[in-house]
């Protein structure tokens, strides 16, 4: 396969994903911000309690 065919078919699968917008239908938006919130939230609380002075 050469380097022009190869970016012709990137070309066009480009052209294809891009009519629906890019998102994928089985992302929501608020599972995925509440998974990331409650990840940093956990992350902060063990950080503090190794950063405790005793």
């Amino acid at each position: 396969m050469s380097l022009t065919a190869t970016a012709a078919q990137l070309a066009t699968l480009a052209a294809e994903g891009g009519e629906h917008g890019g998102e994928h239908e089985s992302l929501n938006a608020y599972l995925t911000g509440g998974g990331a919130l409650f990840v940093l939230l956990l992350l902060l609380w063990i950080t503090t309690r190794f950063n405790r002075d005793r």
